[in-house]
């Protein structure tokens, strides 16, 4: 009897993740491809390249996301390398999210290739499993792509339990058995849990989600902020956050790149089109309430030939000028002298302004307070007059401005 599957109190939710996408669906496209080494690079001509994603074959070569291309060959010398074609993922993954929205309405798009489902409202339908089934063999029936689905109580948990099983896998993880599912497992595994946060938890003696669950709640706060009571209550199956198909500002990146009315390598003329990206890519951060760890310039050259470079912060940014400085830099680090056709900005490895606290230290605890009113100041002016009254130049506004990929499929999500 279905019914017995959905409490009376509490909800039903499904993570759905699609099986390593990029090189599934050129797979799906040229089936010859099927059973073989693929993988997905930037830029497949180049060692410099770096891997997007890898097929489940090339992995057990040790092939891996962020690999440089060079090193993937060395490992995998069949390995079978492709350029990403996005119109052709895109596609894919809109159709998916069609056969999800065929359950049900609550349907979170997270990226491209993932997503939550409410389906505490569909016992008419059948159990939770036997639901997990049909989605995943329409999928599979349908479009030819694998995927892994988690079936728990909350997001947090259905996350961690698609990742369980890959490819074509299908696990429930309740809350009863964490201590034998999920506690064992080594804390770098846990979703929200970074590299460098592993290091810090493991400094402290937390080596498992388990002593994660355990230990002193003042302990890591003192280390991790606020951020390490959210991981703790996660770590305890505790997450009360709902599925939301509004949500559209949990996507990996905000970016925007605009299409210069002209090739130029006036630098004046490109330091002011970089800070227009950046303010505006800090406008959409500061909308959607978060900060970002990461940012990446896009260079498009007059010949079409494309460059993206990103750096990795140390702090969390969210400001115009922040933005901009890095952005600057970037440039002046990987410009050839060439005429610049596009350029774009993009800030990455997001997460909301409510749940990171800057751990400020002696060394900039006075610059950041000194800036606090400042940025506040121009908050307020901007709010008034519609922009920032201490930025005047401005590139002409016949450029046509782009956001990045993700933001336009969540936004086509949303039609």
């Amino acid at each position: 009897m279905a019914s017995k599957w959905y409490p009376k109190k509490g909800r039903v939710i499904f993570h759905v993740d699609m099986n390593s996408f990029y090189a599934s669906v050129e797979a799906a496209f040229d089936p010859s491809l099927k059973g073989k080494p693929l993988a997905i690079a930037g830029n497949p001509e180049e060692r410099r390249g770096i891997i997007v994603t890898s097929s489940y074959e090339a992995r057990k070569y040790g092939v891996k996301t962020t690999m440089p291309l060079g090193e993937a060959r060395r490992l995998c010398p069949d390995l079978i390398v492709m350029r990403p074609n996005f119109e052709r993922y895109r596609t894919a993954s809109k159709e998916m999210f069609k056969i999800l929205a065929d359950v049900t309405s609550l349907v979170q798009p997270v990226s491209i290739d993932e997503g939550y489902m409410d389906i505490t409202d569909c016992a008419d339908q059948g159990t939770p499993p036997e639901l997990a089934e049909r989605i995943q063999h329409r999928i599979s029936e349908e479009l030819d792509l694998p995927c892994s689905i988690g079936i728990a109580p909350n997001k947090f948990l259905a996350k961690m339990a698609s990742d369980m099983k890959k490819p074509m896998g299908i696990t429930i993880l309740r809350k009863r058995d964490l201590d034998r599912t999920l506690w064992p497992l080594p804390i770098e595994e846990m979703h929200g849990v970074g590299t460098k946060t592993a290091e810090k938890l493991r400094k402290i003696g937390i080596e498992t989600i388990g002593g994660l669950a355990s230990h002193s709640v003042t302990e890591l706060k003192g280390l991790l902020g606020i951020n390490g009571e959210r991981l703790q209550n996660r770590a305890n199956g505790m997450d009360d956050r709902p599925v939301d198909p509004e949500a559209v500002h949990e996507f990996k990146s905000i970016g925007t790149s605009t299409t210069l009315p002209h090739d130029t390598t006036d630098e004046d003329e490109i330091q002011t089109v970089l800070r227009r990206l950046s303010n505006k890519v800090a406008a959409r951060m500061s909308g959607k309430k978060v900060l970002a760890r990461n940012v990446q310039l896009t260079i498009r050259y007059h010949d079409r030939k494309t460059v993206t470079r990103s750096r990795q912060l140390h702090e969390f940014v969210s400001k115009p000028d922040e933005l901009f400085q890095h952005s600057i830099q970037l440039f002046d680090q990987h410009w050839n002298q060439d005429p610049v056709r596009l350029l774009g900005v993009t800030a990455g490895d997001l997460a909301e302004k409510s749940e990171v606290t800057q751990q400020l230290d002696l060394f900039n605890y006075q610059q950041y307070a000194s800036k606090e009113k400042l940025y506040k100041t121009i908050d307020t002016l901007t709010e008034k007059y519609g922009k920032n009254p201490f930025h005047t130049l401005e590139i002409p506004d016949q450029t046509k401005v782009s956001t990045s990929f993700q933001k336009d499929f969540l936004d086509d999500y949303k039609k």
